[in-house]
């Protein structure tokens, strides 16, 4: 898969993802590091990646979007160093990999991880 990593993402990250088969940038080194949230989600839509962030934002922003794309892996976890951050997403894979082909919303939490399906409609 495809990544494009928030600005509050380090960037060994994406070392990591990359040593798994994945393919990543990193916002700071693509022109973007003063990008909006918007401006970010556009990118990543463009160039079909999955946003990764700390930022709670990007999960309301798809939200209310009506899009099914890009997906969304928030990362809300209190060690940050990224060989917690690349271990915990792994040990996840087996349940978002799908999710994020198809469109996710994906809250990754020490004790919890949470797959919300995109486009999020509103019931009337």
């Amino acid at each position: 898969m495809r990544f494009l990593l928030n600005m509050n993402i380090p960037r060994e990250l994406g070392g990591r993802l990359t040593g798994e088969g994945h393919e990543c940038r990193h916002v700071g080194d693509i022109g973007m590091a003063q990008a909006t949230d918007v401006g970010i989600i556009e990118e990543a839509r463009r160039k079909k990646e999955i946003v990764v962030t700390h930022d709670l934002d990007y999960g309301h922003l798809l939200a209310f979007s009506g899009e099914l794309v890009p997906s969304v892996i928030i990362l809300r976890l209190r060690n940050i160093h990224p060989d917690n951050l690349s271990a915990r997403i792994m040990d996840a894979w087996p349940d978002i990999e799908e999710p994020l082909s198809n469109g996710a919303i994906i809250v990754v939490e020490d004790a919890a991880l949470r797959v919300r399906r995109l486009p999020i409609v509103q019931e009337v």
